[in-house]
């Protein structure tokens, strides 16, 4: 087994810098096409990523070289301040030795992030599509495994069969291009979501490093109000090439059942269609959501598009 300290011959190991996010960007996409078909990655994504308030770049992330050409990128950060670390790995096919070198590293240095938050042990997660360039047999050799799917979710959407919907009543709606509402929508996302499957807290600044908040466009982020009290919120992009974005979704427990979840999924592609002029949206959901949420995305046409895992790693610091 390749040491932590020396790359496999021919291959060399470099952090990442801001000024590498389009080379990071372009791999990025080269793997978008090997696993679903279509380049699927943006630029300002990358972007954020790199900026992210967690991540040491000298120390956090790893670029992977065969010669002149970057075969590979690691990403790791530490939502939590626990034993919960998160990392990202995509490394081009026929590439073992390098990818196992990587996986040595940021295993490692998951550990001393944890040990560093006081934790005995480091929880790892790790997102693959579910037919992936990595080998995953080599993934369980390590000690990984799967523990939860979320399918990418779309649906084509045509202007004429879109209107604004009729919201239900009691219900309003408003967007966020004030501060105070921006505050609002955090809120509810973060008591939305706080019971879901690897829920990490955040406070409103580092959510709004998270959606790169500086570049967000507010007046696409809404929140529903039932009987004049705020119950839900959802916030959308419209700066992925192929489909607008739903990238959350959530209504507070005690509202719920009330059709606000199938009130905004309408508007979003209501709006998208209609006032943004976009045939394509999707969202992703955990395939294990206790509130139903992809039953409620099948019963509005959406369909699944593409999959990914959630592996994890437990490894004592």
């Amino acid at each position: 087994m390749t040491t932590t300290g020396t790359p496999p011959a021919g291959l060399t190991v470099r952090p990442a810098t801001l000024g590498d996010a389009e080379a990071v960007c372009a791999l990025l996409n080269e793997i978008d096409l090997l696993e679903i078909g279509r380049a699927e990655t943006e630029l300002n994504e990358v972007e954020a990523d790199l900026k992210h308030p967690e991540v040491d770049l000298e120390k956090d992330s790893w670029l992977l070289f065969e010669g002149e050409r970057l075969v590979g990128y690691g990403l790791l950060w530490d939502d939590s301040g626990a034993e919960r670390i998160d990392m990202d790995q995509y490394v081009l096919p026929g590439q073992l030795p390098g990818t196992l070198h990587l996986f040595e590293l940021m295993e490692a240095r998951a550990a001393e992030r944890a040990a560093g938050n006081g934790a005995e042990r480091a929880v790892i997660h790790l997102h693959l599509n579910i037919a992936p360039t990595v080998d995953t047999d080599a993934l369980r050799a390590r000690g990984w495994r799967p523990v939860r799917r979320y399918n990418v979710m779309a649906r084509d959407v045509v202007a004429a069969e879109y209107p604004v919907p009729v919201p239900p009543a009691g219900v309003t709606l408003r967007d966020c291009a004030e501060e105070a509402d921006r505050r609002t929508a955090h809120r509810l996302l973060q008591q939305s979501f706080a019971e879901h499957f690897d829920f990490q807290p955040r406070s409103y600044e580092q959510w709004l490093h998270d959606i790169d908040g500086d570049r967000a466009d507010w007046s696409l982020v809404w929140i529903a109000s039932l009987d004049g009290e705020d119950v839900a919120a959802i916030r959308t992009r419209n700066d992925r090439t192929t489909m607008g974005w739903t990238a959350n979704l959530g209504v507070l427990a005690a509202a719920r059942g009330r059709g606000l979840g199938s009130y905004l999924l309408r508007h979003f592609f209501a709006h998208y269609a209609t006032a943004l002029g976009r045939d394509r949206v999707g969202l992703g959901v955990d395939t294990d959501n206790s509130t139903g949420a992809l039953a409620l995305y099948e019963r509005h046409g959406m369909t699944l598009d593409f999959a990914v895992d959630t592996w994890e790693l437990t490894r004592p610091v």
